[in-house]
């Protein structure tokens, strides 16, 4: 199933995609979409059903679509995890995962603005595959048991901003954590759709320039070593969400000047199967 929610920000309604394209209302059915239905297989199987009966009423498909999951509990995300990338900003492949924090409160729609920070020269670009949890998952044995904590898979904007996260010292969460950095969705994608999460195709656009053409076969940790190794170190619940890392081309990749993003330009990214994101930034 393709998960979403769709009308303006803070009153979105959970709703389902159909074989059309059009998006159906599930608000009769679950009050969210969010880590407590993805937790709920009998809920999910009502949808399935009241989807294949195509009697859920339509909601308008020129409406805002809102990020897929309601609720978010916390965003993980995996640093430097292709290998394409770590060598393009010269670092070193890592023999472990590299983990930071992005706050729920970052995410935004697929195509609502994306805000440059004040002070900001090096607003930069990361399009990643969002891993979404739908079971308890904590010190998991096996890449067996760490798929089977994933409850879909989705379209993520990891919005950098270079110079606050590497040249003001401290953590990289300064630079991961300005308002509308992570725009989501469209769509969440349940897992039974993507058989295997190392054969994606990822790309963004700048102004309609393709500057990232990659796939999650070049990820150095995949999807379910990255879940598995992260419920060593924290529990994983429901309505949790892993951004997994990005290819190579982001700006800080680039020769100088590098072309960072500023007020005016128009981001566009997508995943195979996962659907596409559009962005125009404006100053904050």
């Amino acid at each position: 199933m393709k998960l979403l929610r769709v009308g303006p920000a803070g009153a979105e309604r959970p709703a389902v995609l159909d074989e059309t394209g059009t998006p159906r209302d599930l608000s009769g059915l679950v009050e969210d979409i969010d880590g407590t239905l993805l937790a709920d297989e009998a809920a999910l199987a009502r949808i399935r059903e009241a989807a294949a009966s195509g009697e859920l009423p339509a909601l308008d498909a020129g409406s805002r679509i809102g990020p897929p999951l309601g609720r978010i509990g916390k965003i993980v995300c995996i640093g430097l995890n292709y290998h394409d990338h770590a060598t393009e900003t010269g670092a070193a492949i890592p023999e472990e995962p590299i983990l930071f924090m992005k706050a729920p409160d970052t995410v935004v729609g697929p195509d609502d603005t994306v805000l440059v920070p004040r002070g900001s020269v090096k607003t930069d670009w990361e399009v990643e595959l969002a891993v979404v949890i739908g079971r308890t998952a904590r010190y998991l044995e096996s890449d067996e048991e760490a798929l089977a904590s994933v409850a879909g898979y989705a379209v993520a904007h990891d919005v950098s901003e270079r110079a606050f996260q590497i040249e003001r010292g401290g953590q990289w969460d300064k630079g991961k954590n300005c308002e509308t950095f992570n725009p989501l969705g469209p769509w969440l994608v349940t897992a039974d759709e993507v058989p295997d999460p190392q054969a994606l195709a990822l790309r963004l656009w700048v102004n309609g320039e393709l500057k990232q053409d990659g796939t999650t076969a070049d990820q150095i940790f995949p999807v379910a070593q990255v879940v598995r190794y992260l419920s060593q170190f924290m529990t994983l619940y429901p309505g949790d969400v892993i951004n997994t890392g990005t290819p190579a081309g982001v700006a800080l990749g680039r020769p100088e000047p590098k072309p960072y993003l500023r007020a005016g330009d128009v981001v566009e990214l997508e995943i195979d199967g996962l659907g596409r994101q559009r962005q125009e930034l404006k100053a904050a």
